[in-house]
């Protein structure tokens, strides 16, 4: 955590030097036919050098965006059609492939406690790459789903209606929308105070129902009133209990932490 934030206190400004992409100590330059690479190179090595720091030589390169290049566990390319697409990269994916191995192929563990482990991980990797084109047998998971449910379905215990659901358990569905992210303003940060930009930005990170419920209330929590912001994660709150009833009506967006209370209330009156 440290890290990331002193890259951060050190290499502010240098995105007003070309238009950029920067996370951390990590960074994209986006030139165009007419901009001179050596040039603006130069100028962030002068930028670089007044803080004792240097670029690397060994990851520096100027690429064609039509070739693709690799950023942050992502791989961006231009098509032919001018179309921008980006997937998870292949040394991102072969290392998320990996663990999921691991645990499948584990003698140590029954298709319960697989299922359990696999959970989280592979949430978390879809929720990493939401904003990326995430069908295909590939980055869709099929293969390594189809891998896992026959290795569970051998289980004696288990059959294959049993084999199924807990294979939903361990690849659980992340809705993906390509190309929708939505970049911060390079002046804005979230201690800034400025709650109304932060909450409208965040709003517009989430699908569906809980985009709707965002939108009606203003942007704040649907039971203290506050602006919703980055600090905490929103939840659709289903008024009546019944999370069947998908009517805008009995949906609420709510902080985390609220909708604990909420629940928490109901518990104590019950």
């Amino acid at each position: 955590m440290v890290s990331p934030l002193l890259a951060n206190v050190a290499l502010d400004g240098i995105e007003d030097i070309h238009t950029s992409i920067r996370y951390a100590d990590d960074m994209v330059v986006i030139l165009k036919p007419l901009d001179d690479a050596d040039k603006i190179l130069k100028e962030i090595q002068e930028f670089l050098a007044v803080r004792g720091l240097k670029v690397s030589e060994r990851k520096t390169k100027l690429l064609l965006a039509t070739d693709g290049f690799d950023f942050l566990g992502w791989h961006f390319k231009v098509q032919a059609n001018g179309k921008f697409r980006c997937v998870p990269s292949e040394d991102n994916y072969k290392t998320f492939r990996k663990k999921v191995k691991d645990i499948v192929n584990c003698s140590n563990y029954g298709a319960r406690v697989k299922a359990t482990k696999l959970a989280p991980l592979v949430r978390g990797w879809r929720n990493y790459h939401r904003y990326c084109k995430m069908d295909g047998s590939r980055f869709s998971l099929w293969r390594i789903n189809n891998r896992a449910f026959k290795t569970f379905n051998k289980e004696k215990k288990l059959n294959r209606y049993t084999a199924t659901e807990l294979i939903k358990k361990a690849f659980p569905a992340v809705p993906y929308s390509e190309n929708r992210h939505v970049n911060v303003k390079g002046n804005k940060s979230p201690y800034d105070g400025d709650l109304v930009y932060w909450s409208q930005r965040n709003s517009k990170l989430y699908d569906n129902h809980t985009s709707k419920c965002l939108k009606r209330q203003d942007h704040s929590c649907g039971h203290c009133g506050l602006k919703l912001t980055s600090e905490e994660r929103v939840h659709l709150h289903h008024i009546d209990g019944n999370h069947s009833n998908w009517k805008p009506k009995n949906l609420i967006a709510v902080h985390e932490s609220c909708h604990k209370y909420i629940h928490m209330g109901k518990a104590g009156k019950a």
